[in-house]
């Protein structure tokens, strides 16, 4: 089962959950401020992809850290940031069965499905 993680209010989960609907592809919605995330899940997103592509710097919620927390950003850090700030991962995060894909572009659906 495809599971698709972000928050319903994006933009761009919007257009990967209309693709999905679309192209009739099975997938399951975890909306990560309803849902929230565990560290497990993360840590796991983390080792596949590195936590440079999760953490989303160019969003409001990075903008609004201070810059102690800003400030010398490494995998822990990182991590906790993301758990704490759910709204601060790139997004939409889509788990197909253990692979995993982030962002959305019509292009790169059609090819994964």
């Amino acid at each position: 089962m495809n599971t698709l993680y972000g928050i319903p209010n994006c933009n761009t989960v919007s257009k990967a959950r209309k693709w999905l609907t679309e192209n009739n592809i099975d997938y399951q919605f975890h909306n990560f401020k309803k849902d929230g995330l565990d560290q497990q899940t993360l840590e796991k997103w983390v080792d596949a992809l590195g936590w440079e592509i999760l953490l989303n710097k160019r969003g409001t919620t990075w903008r609004k850290l201070s810059d102690e927390m800003k400030a010398d950003i490494d995998r822990n850090k990182a991590v906790a940031i993301m758990l704490d700030n759910t709204s601060i991962i790139k997004r939409p995060v889509l788990d197909m069965g253990g692979t995993l894909h982030v962002g959305f572009k019509d292009e790169q659906y059609q090819d994964m499905f």
